[in-house]
């Protein structure tokens, strides 16, 4: 079970609890992981990731283990701490201002 820690907004228009927790198949990628959370809440399909190029949206950032994974590809595998469930990938949407 992958666990995913999603921002306060998204939980709302979800439905759910701060954590949600996801089977993934392996390799657990980040697509993978997103591909999951769309599939079990349709209602979040668009807000992440874009549809057409499954882009990152701008200001959402992907945070495990203490390392921001917003930059890196999306087919990288996650560390081993997030695939064992020990730790959960959060999902941030960044704040912007002067």
């Amino acid at each position: 079970m992958i666990w995913v820690v999603i921002p306060h907004h998204l939980r709302v228009l979800a439905q759910v609890g701060k954590e949600v927790g996801l089977v993934v198949p392996p390799p657990v990628t980040l697509t993978a992981v997103l591909t999951a959370l769309e599939t079990d809440y349709p209602m979040l399909r668009g807000t992440i990731r874009d549809q057409a190029t499954g882009q990152r949206r701008p200001f959402i950032r992907f945070f495990a283990c203490g390392q921001d994974l917003s930059h890196e590809p999306a087919d990288t595998v996650l560390p081993a701490a997030i695939c064992n469930g020990d730790e959960p990938l959060r999902i941030v949407g960044a704040m912007a201002g002067g």
